[in-house]
């Protein structure tokens, strides 16, 4: 009976098994799902008694446990390397496969994770996960508990690796579109609830401000119409009561209209815009340090909405005496900071306890995500807190 080139039985095995994969790479678009029955079958496909696949993050700094044969499959998620560090980091850092016969602590690549038995192997090989194009995606790991020196092996396994690397990143583009697209419709609704709660915030405005206002001013010059001919002097004063409500109802109406887009915006720019901002923050020292910023209008609002929206969150939160606003530009990219001097927090803490809500922080991410751009949260308690905005400078919206 011909031996196949993993040491199975047969090549009809072999081929039996290829196939699995072809049909799990091809029939799915979850990466999970994808991940954790690759590592199955490869194990099988290779008489070996383990195998962790370990996928680059988006930074392409750090590599993740994204899946593993059982009972290491628990682990997903909870192991992390950086590029370099262990087995799996060198050959993510060289992009070519390594292999330990045996005695793996005496190699200097070799990092031993106390979670993933590595004391129970004996041999081990790692390769990376390449594209066609030669763009890492992580690194596949497997373990034999007997010694074995895979030799040929290697080749093969490069070859499954890059056959499973164009459906990971198939699978990972379509979980980033979904993503984005759940962010969208979060973002939709959060949008028409703000629209509702503003038109009834107008309405309200209006109705018992500036509608009163005028209604006074009404029965007053009425007031003062009829007493013309008979009592000037207090026609005299109708009218000047007149003219104070009109002056009150003018300037509840430009703030009416400044809450829907300031006039500023348009009068002065954007950075005149800010210094204003900065200028209405009650109990609070804000300083700007921006430049002329030649952006569409709609990035102009986008920006200056997100600044105010992190100083209120700087006055709510923060317990700060001084807040700082950046706004820099550059032909790739429009970068909107806000730091402050306040109490700081844990953000991996926040988002444990708080979930999606913490520090005012969804609708910024929001509207960074809206804009392509992102949003980055750097804050240590009793450190302060930085955010920074981060868009394409002529990114439509979405």
């Amino acid at each position: 009976m011909k031996r196949s080139s993993l040491g199975m039985a047969d090549a009809e095995q072999e081929a039996h098994l290829l196939m699995r994969i072809i049909e799990t790479i091809s029939s799915r678009l979850d990466l999970d799902e994808i991940v954790q029955n690759v590592a199955a079958i490869i194990t099988e496909m290779t008489a070996t008694d383990v195998c962790f696949v370990h996928l680059l993050d988006d930074d392409r700094q750090r590599l993740r446990l994204c899946g593993a044969t059982p009972p290491f499959d628990r682990l997903a998620g909870r192991v992390e390397l950086a590029v370099g560090e262990g087995m799996a980091g060198w050959v993510a850092a060289h992009g070519e496969p390594a292999v330990i016969v045996e005695d793996k602590r005496a190699d200097p690549r070799y990092k031993y994770i106390p979670e993933l038995h590595g004391e129970e192997f004996t041999s081990m090989v790692s390769v990376p996960i390449l594209t066609r194009l030669g763009h890492l995606v992580g690194v596949l790991n497997l373990h034999s508990k007997r010694r074995r020196e895979f030799g040929d092996d290697v080749e093969l396994l490069r070859s499954l690796a890059g056959l499973v690397a164009g459906a990971i990143e198939n699978a990972r583009l379509y979980r980033r579109l979904a993503d984005r697209e759940e962010a969208l419709e979060r973002f939709t609704e959060r949008m028409v609830q703000l629209q509702e709660s503003e038109s009834r915030r107008l309405a309200g405005e209006i109705h018992d401000g500036i509608s009163q206002r005028i209604v006074s001013m009404f029965f007053h010059l009425s007031a003062a119409r009829d007493l013309v001919g008979d009592d000037a002097a207090r026609a005299e004063q109708q009218i000047a009561t007149a003219q104070d409500l009109a002056g009150a109802a003018l300037d509840e109406t430009r703030y009416a209209i400044a809450g829907l887009r300031p006039p500023v915006l348009d009068d002065l720019g954007l950075m005149a815009s800010l210094q204003s901002l900065a200028r209405g923050i009650a109990d609070l020292h804000v300083h700007v340090d921006a430049g002329i910023c030649d952006v569409p209008e709609f990035l102009e609002s986008a920006l200056y909405r997100s600044a105010q929206e992190a100083l209120q969150n700087v006055q709510k939160h923060a317990q700060a005496g001084t807040a700082v606003i950046r706004l820099s530009t550059t032909p790739a990219e429009v970068v909107l900071q806000v730091s402050d001097d306040g109490v700081g927090f844990d953000p991996a803490a926040l988002r444990a306890t708080s979930g999606p809500t913490g520090h005012g922080l969804p609708g910024l991410r929001e509207r960074a995500r809206l804009l392509g751009g992102t949003l980055d949260v750097r804050s240590t308690p009793g450190s302060g807190t930085t955010l920074t905005l981060t868009i394409p400078p002529h990114q439509e919206p979405a």
